[in-house]
């Protein structure tokens, strides 16, 4: 299957008292396939997959794929920290209809790269979908080395990688190494995502999607078009956003964005809290910023 264009990280609605919330799940899934989007990603750090039971889990990945409806692919993180682990909810995704699977480095442990290659190469041979390899070395305490990734690369159902480093540099040596290989390499850091896109990426999972879809799309469709400049522009629109992720613990900047943008995904799980005081503030002004510009863009 193709791997390409902005596929959301989406955020997992809750209700107030932290319970996964289906209706609303299906409101944002709508709102982002009508915006254009090429995938639904549920489970990544924004979906926080880490809080979640495995039955939890289950449930999101039943309802997603529902809502999803064949219209776009869907993505699901399967990661656990054991291999184990990983392979059992991997095989029930897929049961569930899952497109492809999202696979997270293991995280508190610090598993060498031959370590790594193993892991991922035993969920590779016991499972059936595709595998997208997720790099997110500030969360997990490890990175996939190039060369581990170009050894993974050969594995038939091994698709391409998710790299959230926030390097461009790793980016560039991840495409370096597998250029001879089907292989895509798509940006996990939404600032990047132009610059990934450059250097021959597919495209990006994209956590400001939740938020600001079009502009995401239009990022990656204006490449597509050779519209540099509008692509460039589109990129630029994304950084008030992202600018408010470091008032609070992810995801409560982007769950307050998106419940701001009309989409009511409730609060973050605990032990994170929702925003308040002069953070909470910060987030309505810079939604109301691109509230005024978006009403200025219609009207000239």
């Amino acid at each position: 299957m193709n791997i390409q264009g902005i596929i959301p990280a989406i955020l997992t609605p809750l209700t107030e008292e932290e319970h996964f919330h289906p209706e609303v799940t299906k409101q944002l899934i709508d709102h982002l396939i009508d915006s254009g989007v090429h995938g639904i990603f549920a489970l990544g750090t924004n979906g926080e997959f880490h809080l979640f039971s495995e039955e939890e889990k289950l449930q999101i990945a039943e309802t997603v794929v529902k809502a999803a409806g064949g219209r776009v692919p869907v993505y699901m993180g399967a990661g656990e920290n054991s291999t184990k682990a990983t392979i059992k909810l991997s095989n029930m995704f897929a049961d569930l209809g899952v497109d492809v699977l999202s696979v997270i480095t293991p995280y508190f442990v610090a598993p060498s790269q031959e370590e790594l290659y193993e892991h991922f190469r035993h969920i590779s041979e016991n499972v059936t979908i595709p595998i997208l390899l997720y790099n997110i070395p500030s969360r997990t305490g490890v990175s996939l080395a190039p060369e581990t990734v170009a050894r993974l690369s050969v594995l038939p159902n091994v698709l391409g990688i998710k790299d959230s480093s926030g390097d461009i540099a790793n980016i560039k040596a991840y495409l370096d190494v597998t250029k001879d290989e089907e292989f895509v390499v798509l940006a996990g850091t939404d600032s990047l995502i132009l610059e990934t896109l450059k250097l021959g990426g597919t495209g990006a999972v994209a956590a400001t999607a939740n938020v600001l879809p079009k502009t995401v799309v239009g990022i990656y469709e204006s490449f597509q078009q050779g519209n540099l400049d509008q692509s460039e522009q589109c990129q630029q629109q994304l950084q008030p956003l992202r600018a408010t992720f470091t008032l609070g613990t992810l995801p409560a900047p982007l769950k307050k964005a998106a419940e701001l943008s009309g989409i009511p995904v409730g609060p973050p799980k605990s032990p994170v809290k929702a925003l308040s005081g002069e953070a909470l503030e910060a987030v309505m002004n810079m939604m109301e910023n691109y509230r005024i510009q978006a009403k200025a863009a219609k009207e000239s």
